[in-house]
């Protein structure tokens, strides 16, 4: 069985209901699935995946703090294949950060997800716009075709 690892963080929840949704879907795809908040995994001794997925927040201009110091700090993860998931509430996204770090890990990104957050009341997921389902779907079905 294909192995797919999630390491997140989210905020205002609006992440974490990304990466549940997407293991679901990556489970009815005949996926095995770790879900883990960078706070819950080693970075220096990732879990054996054949995909890795990872998603965060855009935080004062850049990649969240903690997923920046998680994704530095990981070894061992040369010819890995990786999905990048970026939530933010600006008119650009900070996917490149999280992939020039990754790229120096010479890992290859098969696919990624930008979600643009709006309205006021965004905590517990609820900023998520309207498609957002449609685009974890369709990433799920990248990811599945690894």
């Amino acid at each position: 069985m294909r192995k797919c690892v999630i390491v997140y963080w989210s905020r205002f929840g609006n992440g974490k209901r990304i990466v549940e949704y997407l293991a679901e879907k990556l489970k009815e795809k005949n996926l095995s699935v770790n879900v883990y908040r960078t706070d819950e995994s080693d970075p220096a001794h990732m879990v054996d995946a054949d995909v890795y997925v990872f998603s965060a927040p855009a935080e004062a201009f850049n990649i969240q703090r903690n997923m920046r110091r998680f994704l530095k700090k990981m070894g061992n993860m040369d010819g890995k294949r990786y999905c990048i998931i970026n939530t933010h509430g600006m008119k650009r996204n900070w996917l490149y950060k999280m992939e020039r770090i990754l790229s120096k890990k010479n890992m290859i990104k098969i696919a990624e997800a930008d979600f643009i957050i709006k309205g006021k009341d965004i905590k517990d997921g609820k900023g998520l716009p309207d498609d957002w389902k449609v685009k974890t779907d369709e990433l799920a079905l990248k990811i599945s075709e690894v």
